[in-house]
C-alpha cells in the first residue's frame, strides 16, 4: 500500500496528512499558512514531507491550492489571498527539493473530485459541486471528468451576475449576494452594523433570537442560492448538484433550498431540481487532491 503526503492550502492554514492510496487518512495536522513568501512556503512543505519520511515511505506529494491552477504546467494563475503563489512554478520547486512526483489542483475542484471518487457523486457521471464560503466556488464534471475550461475558470459559478446593475458596470454577483460573506454584508447593511464583527454563526444566532430583519435577509439569501442553482440546472442539466462549505452543515439549509427550488419549478414538472450536501467535510480537499495525483500518475504509466 503506497502512502502520500497531501496538503490543503488555505489563506489562513495548511491542513496536511499522510494518506493511503485508498483515501484513508493515517495522520492529519494543521499549521498557519506562511505569510512571508514562496521560499517559506516551499521550506514548510519540504520540512513536513521529510518528517513524514522518517516514519513512512512517501510515494508522492498532492496539493489542493487556491487560484486558477494549471495542472499541466504547475503554475497558479488568477488572484488569491496568498499572492506569492502566483508566478513561481510550484510543482517544479517542490520536485527539485524533494525528488518526488508532485501534483496540484484547485481547491474547489479537489472537493468535487473527492465526491466523485468516494462520496455523494460516486454513482453518477455528470455533476456540479458548489462550495459556499466567503465567496462561491465550484467544480463541473461531465462524463466523470473535471472540466477546467479554456481559461481555467470552469466552475467559477460565483461570478454569475444575479441581480440588477444599480448603475454599476457589473452589478451583484452570486458570490456577493449568496455566499456566507454576502449574507453577512446584507445583514450588516440592514442592521447598520460593522460587518467585521459578524460571521455566519452570529447571523443565524440573531435569527434564532427572533430578529425579524435578519430572518428576512436569510430568506433572501436562500432564495438567491436557489436562483443560481436553478440557472445552473437548466444550463448544464447535471445528474446531481452538491453543496459544500461550512454552511452546508447548517441544520435545515439544504431542505430550505430544496423547498424553494420546488416552488420555483412552476410548470416545468418534468424537471425536479434538488441539491444534496457534500459527503466530506474538512477532509474533502485532501481526498480530492490525492485522487487527482493518482489519476495523473496512472495516465502516465
Amino acid at each position: 500500500m503506497n502512502n502520500y503526503a497531501v496538503f490543503d492550502t488555505g489563506g489562513s492554514s495548511i491542513k496536511y496528512a499522510v494518506m493511503e492510496e485508498t483515501g484513508q487518512v493515517i495522520e492529519k495536522f494543521s499549521i498557519p499558512t506562511p505569510k512571508d513568501g514562496i521560499s517559506s512556503f516551499v521550506h514548510t512543505i519540504e520540512t513536513i514531507v521529510k518528517d513524514f519520511q522518517t516514519r513512512y515511505v512517501i510515494s508522492g506529494i498532492a496539493l489542493s491550492m487556491p487560484g486558477a491552477v494549471d495542472v499541466e504546467s504547475g503554475y497558479i494563475k488568477g488572484v488569491t489571498a496568498i499572492p506569492y503563489l502566483h508566478g513561481p512554478n510550484i510543482r517544479k520547486l517542490l520536485e527539485e527539493k524533494l525528488n518526488l512526483p508532485v501534483e496540484l489542483e484547485n481547491d474547489a475542484n479537489c472537493a468535487g473530485l473527492a465526491e466523485g471518487w468516494l462520496g455523494a457523486a460516486k454513482d453518477v457521471n455528470d455533476y456540479i459541486c458548489i462550495v459556499i464560503g466567503t465567496g462561491i466556488g465550484g467544480s463541473l464534471f461531465l462524463d466523470k471528468k473535471i472540466r477546467h475550461g479554456a481559461n481555467l475558470f470552469a466552475g467559477e459559478f460565483g461570478y454569475m451576475i444575479l441581480e440588477d446593475f444599480h448603475n454599476q458596470p457589473i452589478g451583484e454577483t452570486w458570490s456577493s449576494l449568496a455566499a456566507t460573506g454576502g449574507l453577512i454584508k446584507q445583514v450588516a447593511k440592514r442592521k447598520n452594523m460593522d460587518p467585521e464583527i459578524l460571521d455566519g454563526k452570529k447571523v443565524f444566532a440573531m435569527a434564532e433570537q427572533d430578529d425579524k430583519e435578519v430572518q428576512e435577509e436569510i430568506e433572501k439569501f436562500i432564495k438567491r442560492l436557489a436562483v443560481g442553482i436553478y440557472n445552473l440546472q437548466y444550463i448544464i442539466d447535471p445528474e446531481k448538484i452538491l453543496i459544500g462549505g461550512a454552511i452546508s452543515n447548517r441544520e435545515g439549509l439544504i431542505e430550505n433550498i430544496n423547498e424553494k427550488l420546488k416552488q420555483m419549478r412552476a410548470d416545468q414538472h418534468c424537471l425536479e431540481i434538488q441539491v444534496e450536501k457534500c459527503q466530506f467535510g474538512n477532509d474533502s480537499n485532501l481526498i480530492g487532491a490525492l485522487y487527482h495525483f493518482l489519476q495523473r500518475n496512472s495516465s502516465r504509466k
